[in-house]
């Protein structure tokens, strides 16, 4: 049988007439998918086009049109199609990016119909409009709550932007990540606010906050353009330039999510006189990790900068931050797998233990903060085996507690739950075990298995390095 004009047609009567306009009883089931190939003078497979196979079960072209007989189940057509999407990633730096007259922020939303106002959706995290106002006279002088300047940067601005909907507040931390509920919340409102495709969903917060926001972006209408404020020097040193969203569920970190590069990111140094210390030094892990497996001279550059960073110093900060954005970007950008289709992911190194401990301790440690225990894990274990020279080893350890991260927490006497973070982290890829690791600062490897038996000891070797084992 075959697909004709008129409906399914026993190919066996027609001795190779065409197909025309015979008339059959209405098909079963539904049409193979019809292409029409080049001519056969032109049939040179195209690798950038598609890949059109003729199958044993019979592909019959007549009057320009395929027909299907397949034969024992095989397939009748095979196209594979290689293609690309370009995305431009634009990060800004700025301060005080919510100021009417600054252009950062409103040139990073240009109205799709001109003329016409861009409509925008704004998600706040909850931290920065408590009863103490981060934006408080106290804290930063001169500026207004956070909620009303938003208004008034919109109101400054009534010929580009509109608000259609209120603002909407969002749980800080982890909180907005573990119920889901305030992920159906956000597209609830995105819906309500009528946010299309071509308007804007701006969200201001720290690093779980642009995770849970950007997932609701990302699937409503399958997608709508995200503005991400990263108020954190985590967020604006790693993930707020990241093309990951998503949030937790079974008990595991970012179970659920989708890769979708944002419209823009907005760095705004403002943001970051508003973090108490421990979130302070929380951004500055990611700065020693990128640095380990991209760039020894930078990792000479934090340590330099060490005690300007611990004194907050933002003329010395500022750099170190705006770096790390570099390398996370750069490497998004330029290193090939920006949706981690393989099985690597280079910027992970450190956080398959990382990941484990926060879920083991219900997430009291701060992503940082477990990431400073999982550089250290993996230098300790990397030394163990002979990858890298303990000198190198102690140096990263050095600082990161220089920088005042704890390289032990309780929960690592639980080490066989701790190392079940190893197949976690494989099953988040899936395929064979990768885990980068390295073999000297800023020269990272790929290890494909880990020797079980040593990572236990690189875990219990850090126990003497605990707060409490110091003091």
């Amino acid at each position: 049988m075959a697909w004709g004009e008129g409906g399914w047609v026993d190919m066996s009567t027609l001795k190779g007439r065409s197909l025309g306009v015979l008339q059959s009883e209405q098909p079963t089931q539904p049409p193979a998918i019809a292409v029409k190939p080049a001519p056969a003078k032109s049939r040179k497979r195209n690798p950038d086009r598609y890949d059109d196979k003729r199958m044993s079960g019979g592909v019959f072209l007549c009057d320009g049109k395929f027909g299907w007989s397949p034969a024992h189940g095989s397939c009748a057509l095979q196209i594979d199609a290689t293609f690309s999407v370009n995305y431009t990633h634009r990060t800004r730096f700025t301060r005080d990016a919510l100021n009417p007259s600054n252009p950062v922020l409103l040139e990073a939303m240009p109205p799709a119909v001109p003329g016409k106002p861009a409509k925008v959706q704004f998600f706040v995290d909850a931290s920065l409009v408590g009863s103490d106002d981060l934006h408080s006279d106290d804290r930063l002088p001169g500026d207004d709550r956070l909620l009303t300047r938003i208004h008034a940067f919109i109101a400054a601005h009534p010929d580009k932007l509109t608000m259609p909907s209120a603002i909407q507040i969002v749980p800080g931390g982890e909180d907005s990540k573990n119920a889901p509920r305030w992920l159906e919340d956000m597209l609830r409102h995105i819906h309500d606010a009528t946010i299309c495709r071509q308007s804007y969903v701006v969200v201001i917060g720290g690093g779980a906050v642009l995770d849970c926001v950007g997932f609701a972006a990302a699937i409503a209408h399958r997608g709508v353009r995200l503005v991400r404020l990263p108020t954190t020097t985590l967020a604006q040193a790693d993930s707020g330039v990241g093309v990951k969203n998503g949030i937790n569920g079974f008990g595991k970190k970012n179970y659920m999510g989708a890769f979708a590069p944002p419209w823009a990111v907005i760095n705004d140094d403002l943001f970051l006189r508003t973090l108490s210390q421990r979130d302070w030094r929380c951004g500055f892990v990611e700065a020693i990790k990128v640095a380990c497996i991209k760039d020894r001279a930078y990792f000479e550059q934090i340590e330099a900068a060490a005690a300007g960073i611990n004194a907050r110093n933002h003329d010395i900060a500022t750099p170190i931050i705006a770096t790390s954005a570099h390398w996370h970007l750069k490497h998004i950008t330029q290193g090939g797998d920006p949706f981690e289709m393989t099985t690597a992911r280079p910027l992970d190194f450190g956080h398959w233990a990382a990941h484990k401990l926060e879920q083991m301790t219900w997430f009291r440690l701060r992503h940082g903060e477990a990431v400073a225990i999982g550089l250290a894990i993996d230098v300790t274990y990397a030394a163990m085996v002979g990858l890298l020279d303990e000198s190198e080893a102690n140096r990263i350890k050095d600082l990161l507690i220089e920088l005042g991260f704890d390289l032990y927490d309780d929960a690592m006497q639980q080490v066989p739950e701790l190392l079940k973070g190893i197949e976690e982290f494989r099953e988040h890829l899936g395929g064979q075990l990768t885990v980068t690791m390295l073999k000297a600062i800023g020269r990272p490897v790929d290890v494909h298995e880990i020797d079980v038996q040593v990572m236990r000891e690189a875990i219990l070797s850090l126990a003497p390095m605990s707060r409490e084992a110091v003091v």
